[in-house]
């Protein structure tokens, strides 16, 4: 990667561009005064057509460069704003996202501790390392978004301003080469001179300009590049990892890992029940085991997950998470008030309930795991870098290049007309002179002769 120190020397030729203009134009002035003030004979008015219609042409063309080039320079800065609004608001978006999904989990996870069929709930240890997880899941996850809002708040604080300034300068030039423009063909000469004390200082901070609009294309270039580099090969501490962080790699891990604890467990107890008691035929004596249940057995829930908390596969006769509650829902009989079913089925609604939401809590933590993975692995980050890169860089990109073009060509322009102002007003001058003094010069002489 490119060094910060590098790229702000790409910008120094353009800043010499400045100085050199402002030292030259400005002693070329003084001299031109001296010289005026002090010169004591006649001043001769040399007239060429040739010269008077090259000036106003050039003029003409350099005006209308000035002008194109400002409307380019705000067109690009407008697009170049709306990009990195767009980049911001997604980094943003996806920091919300990872909050919003962790938040999710943590709900879940604790709603897992409420769940339970019959008497059966999950461990008390599972339940107290779920409240601790849960504080210090808090406020890890609000870190991504935090920093991610600070940077981009900073990173908008630097934008805003530049962009007013590059409204300010698109203006100001447009209007400087318009005034020029016209001032000059109406010989408004004191005007004119006017406008180029005003030009002078307005070409010069446009080229510094440019230098420094030169430097944020290398740096937007560079930083693109940095994310394909980042993506990668990811680093802990650099600068990217202050715009969107990493989840702290620890809390990551364990949530992922009693997310799929609970998991396992909570399919363990509803299997538990289906076994032990919806699917076992038991006599009137064996107590709260007993609710007249009958009928076809009731099919266990497919466990996604071993106890090593590895994939498992599902097999012939059981359930898929996603669709357990709609096939026991046939299994479901009506109850007496007593508690005891009156129709045939070995589900009560009372304990179907309690499946169910077992079910809910865990398809969502299963659900859940592959953003899970993607937080220990830090995937999200990866994947948030590579978008940008390959959607929003190019463009940024893009526009930030024409904004230095813009800028350049603006300034060229506008350092030219007020040049030709110059050489058309002086060649208006001698027109208008030659136009009034020299037919009575040439009657004079007939006269005399």
């Amino acid at each position: 990667m490119v060094s910060m120190q590098s790229v702000a020397y790409t910008g120094v030729p353009l800043l010499a561009t400045a100085a050199t203009w402002f030292l030259i134009f400005g002693l070329c002035s003084l001299i031109l005064c001296c010289c005026c003030c002090c010169r004591r004979q006649k001043k001769s008015y040399g007239y060429s057509r040739i010269a008077y219609a090259l000036s106003l042409i050039l003029l003409i063309l350099f005006t209308i460069t000035a002008i194109t080039g400002s409307g380019f320079l705000y067109t690009a800065q407008g697009k170049f704003q709306l990009s990195t609004t767009n980049i911001l608001e997604y980094l943003l978006n996806q920091a919300d996202t990872t909050v919003e999904k962790l938040k999710d989990v943590l709900v879940n996870l604790v709603a897992a501790k409420q769940v339970g069929i019959g008497q059966n709930f999950l461990p008390p240890d599972i339940q107290s390392n779920i409240d601790i997880l849960g504080n210090m899941t808090n406020i890890s996850a609000m870190i991504p978004k935090i920093k991610t809002q600070q940077s981009s708040k900073q990173i908008q604080n630097v934008l805003l301003p530049v962009r007013q300034v590059l409204n300010i300068i698109a203006a100001s030039m447009l209007l400087l080469a318009l005034l020029g423009f016209i001032f000059s063909v109406f010989g408004l000469q004191c005007f004119v001179y006017i406008l180029m004390i005003i030009g002078w200082i307005l070409v010069t901070g446009t080229f510094i300009l440019c230098g420094i609009s030169l430097v944020l294309h290398n740096i937007v270039a560079d930083t693109c590049v940095s994310m394909d580099q980042w993506v990668e090969n990811p680093t802990a501490h650099s600068a990217l990892s202050e715009v969107l962080p990493c989840m702290d790699n620890a809390t990551a891990n364990d949530i992922l890992s009693i997310s799929k604890h609970v998991t396992f467990l909570m399919v363990g107890i509803v299997n538990q029940f289906i076994t032990n008691v919806a699917n076992n035929d038991v006599p009137p004596s064996a107590g709260p085991f007993y609710y007249n249940q009958s009928g076809p057995l009731v099919p266990i829930l497919c466990n996604p997950l071993n106890f090593d908390n590895t994939d498992r596969r599902c097999t012939a006769g059981e359930v898929d998470l996603s669709n357990a509650t709609q096939v026991w829902g046939n299994y479901v009989c009506n109850v007496f008030p007593s508690g005891m079913c009156t129709s045939m089925g070995r589900l009560m609604p009372t304990s179907y309930g309690q499946m169910q939401a077992a079910v809910n809590v865990s398809y969502t933590l299963y659900h859940y795991g592959p953003f899970l993975v993607d937080l220990v692995d830090c995937n999200f980050v990866r994947k948030t870098f590579s978008d940008i890169s390959e959607d929003h860089c190019p463009g940024l990109r893009r526009y930030s290049y024409r904004i230095y073009v813009g800028l350049v060509i603006v300034s060229a322009a506008v350092m030219l007309s007020m040049i030709f102002w110059l050489v058309y007003a002086r060649e208006r001058r001698h027109r208008v002179y030659a136009k009034k003094f020299t037919p009575k010069i040439y009657s004079q002489g007939v006269r005399g002769f």
